[in-house]
């Protein structure tokens, strides 16, 4: 650098008999030379802080900065600021790294905090970490419940807003439309660019599948392979365009939920190079992958032997997923740390966490405790993939499990009822405890959760077969199923193109479920934001959906009513969402003829003549005794 070069200048000309006149001459380079020495110094010791900064007024006085640098353990951190003083400094195996407690006072004001890092040698350097203000009421922001219905999108396939991110100097997985598996160039833009368009559906919440940096060499489309916790994919956008997008969810009246992954990095994790503990990973010195045995039910069995139970939880998800262990308390601090940073920074609405049972389940108690402190209010939806409603059950707050295990998530999916509702579908309803029969035994079952309404309800997701797909593409059937989910108990979500009927027909490879949504990209001949290209049944089923979807939005009863059902009989099953002032009735029937109806069986929650608005055909019907029921058919009446 230039400034170098003329610093060595200064010193052959000190030689010069004009000592002073030259000292006064190159007084201010020489300390400026000084000044870049030393910040040049301590930056390129420092490669990470994280979290990357921090707020005065949190309900928990205490934060741990985890500092990442070259024999970074050598420099005694110091700090000179008023309310907020250095509880504890931690040094670990990996002389790279320092772990410092920091308290902050009730009277700690917003500025730039200057830490200094001294050593024996007398060399030191300033680091500069922000406390920043919180905004009005952070505490108390409100979470997604069954007043919503959540819209799932995956980022690389919804809609490419901004092409010049498509492929980003040193992340080599680039673009590649033409593979399941490669990156097709969606982004956070696309997604803004297109919020109208969810907002007219009915969607007051949306999920997106993570949008953290993956940079891994193959297959990081899909963003649970996170090698970065505190940085947005630039392949997607950065992370001010992510809190861009916060701020225009809200003014299209959606909350944000964060897909965020407690269980696992990626491979290529910046830390997996330069590792912090023996113990920062699960099974961290085996010579080969000891995987996940994915038996969860070893976490509730009380016959469990120990080694499955550490099977489950410690083996790794996959290869290039390696397994945190939540045990160390660095690494779980830094965890929880991070999953609030992200609720701060960028105004969430709600989480939804990955793999949930396959994190520490001491761990995700202590994990939920810190969320539940800091945003009472906030909700968390947490992925615990079993059709056994006991299984699921027993990770619900409140619920009371025998061996003792107290959770503090209060909702997670309800992965049972959505095997129920495929098999109610498809099944026979002429074989006892087929076709809708298994719905009505799923619900029965309800009496296991601490509150069932808080339950996530769907008909696919981003890991599973299209629901349109799942149903052999009947028509009908997709009906009747986007009928129940959306009148029954619990908080429904929708999976990016449901509306559309979009299909995975060659293969159950996640990268054809998660095909690119028509119309997401320049020059797509079917477009699903303008209908072009749409066929009659698209657009039908498109109409369907969003009337239902505007519908439920207003029907208080439906989010927070009571349910009553009827025992399925003849391929027909009936039941009421009811209060104190409005009753909704469903009918489903599956028969491939019409059907009439007789009433007198639902005299304990109504009288057999009445008026109603059938609300799929949006007409007012009067109701003497009996109802006629168009074959395979859903029907829902507003009853007055």
């Amino acid at each position: 650098m230039k400034l170098h070069s003329d610093c060595y200048a200064v010193f052959f000309e000190l030689l010069n008999p004009n000592f002073k006149l030259l000292m006064k001459k190159y007084f201010s380079l020489i300390i400026t030379f000084f000044i870049f020495q030393n910040f040049t110094f301590g930056q390129d010791i420092i490669q990470h802080v994280e979290p990357l900064n921090w707020w005065i007024g949190m309900k928990n006085p205490n934060l741990q900065l985890l500092i990442h640098g070259k024999n970074i353990s050598t420099y005694t951190p110091k700090i000179n600021y008023k309310g907020l003083i250095i509880n504890k400094i931690h040094k670990v195996n990996n002389p790279n790294y320092l772990f410092i407690d920091l308290i902050i006072s009730p009277k700690t004001q917003p500025g730039d905090v200057k830490i200094q890092f001294e050593n024996s040698q007398k060399s030191s350097f300033n680091y500069t970490y922000k406390l920043l203000k919180r905004e009005k009421n952070s505490s108390e922001r409100i979470g997604f419940n069954t007043n919503d219905v959540m819209y799932l999108i995956t980022p690389d396939r919804f809609a490419n807003g901004k092409s010049e991110n498509d492929n980003i100097i040193s992340y080599e997985d680039s673009l590649n439309r033409r593979s399941l598996t490669g990156r097709h160039g969606g982004d956070i833009e696309g997604i803004i660019q297109h919020l109208d368009y969810i907002e007219n559906l009915g969607m007051t919440a949306l999920w997106i599948n993570p949008m953290l940096e993956n940079n891994q060499p193959k297959t990081s489309y899909h963003g649970y392979a996170i090698t970065n916790f505190s940085k947005t994919d630039p392949r997607f956008g950065s992370n001010e365009d992510y809190v861009r997008l916060s701020k225009e969810t809200k003014i299209h009246h959606i909350k944000l939920i964060m897909d965020m992954v407690l269980n696992h990095c990626g491979s290529e994790h910046w830390w997996m190079k330069d590792l912090p503990t023996k113990d920062w990973v699960n099974f961290q010195d085996s010579v080969k992958t000891i995987y996940s045995t994915h038996r969860r039910e070893s976490l509730h069995d009380p016959y469990a032997a120990e080694i499955d139970k550490k099977l489950f939880a410690d083996g790794w998800f996959d290869t290039t997923m390696p397994d945190l262990n939540q045990r160390n308390p660095f690494m779980a601090n830094y965890l929880i740390q991070n999953s609030i940073w992200w609720v701060e920074y960028a105004d969430l609405q709600g989480i939804r966490v990955d793999t949930y049972p396959y994190s520490d389940k001491t761990f995700l108690t202590e994990w939920g405790n810190r969320i539940n402190t800091e945003y009472p209010n906030l909700n968390v939806v947490g992925e615990e993939w079993s059709t056994n409603p006991s299984i699921v059950s027993a990770w619900q707050k409140g619920k009371n499990n025998k061996n003792g295990y107290v959770s503090n998530l209060k909702t997670l999916f309800d992965f049972p009822l959505n095997n129920a509702l495929i098999g109610a579908l498809n099944g026979d309803d002429k074989i006892w405890e087929q076709g809708l029969s298994t719905l009505y035994q799923t619900l029965s079952n309800d009496f296991v959760y601490a509150n069932p309404n808080d339950l996530v309800i769907f008909p696919d997701n981003h890991d599973m077969s299209r629901f349109y797909t799942q149903l052999h593409e009947d028509y009908d059937k997709f009906k009747m199923g986007m009928a129940f989910l959306l009148t029954t108990r619990g908080i429904p979500q929708i999976y990016y193109g449901t509306e559309i009927l979009m299909t995975n027909p060659k293969s159950e490879e996640h990268g054809e479920i998660r095909s690119d949504m028509p119309g997401g990209w320049m020059g797509d001949t079917k477009n699903v934001f303008t209908n072009t290209g749409l066929t009659s049944k698209e657009k039908e089923a498109k109409e369907f959906v969003t009337n239902l979807l505007q519908w439920r939005k207003n029907i208080p009863v439906i989010h927070t009513g009571k349910l009553k059902h009827f025992a399925p009989t003849d391929g027909i099953y009936v039941y009421f969402r009811y209060n104190d002032t409005q009753k909704i009735m469903v009918i489903l029937n599956k028969n491939k003829e019409s059907k009439t109806l007789t009433l007198s069986k639902f005299k304990e929650i109504i009288e057999p003549t009445f008026k109603a608005r059938d609300v799929l055909n949006n007409k007012t019907i009067e109701v003497k005794n009996t109802l006629n029921l168009d074959a395979n058919s859903a029907l829902i009446l507003e009853i007055f």
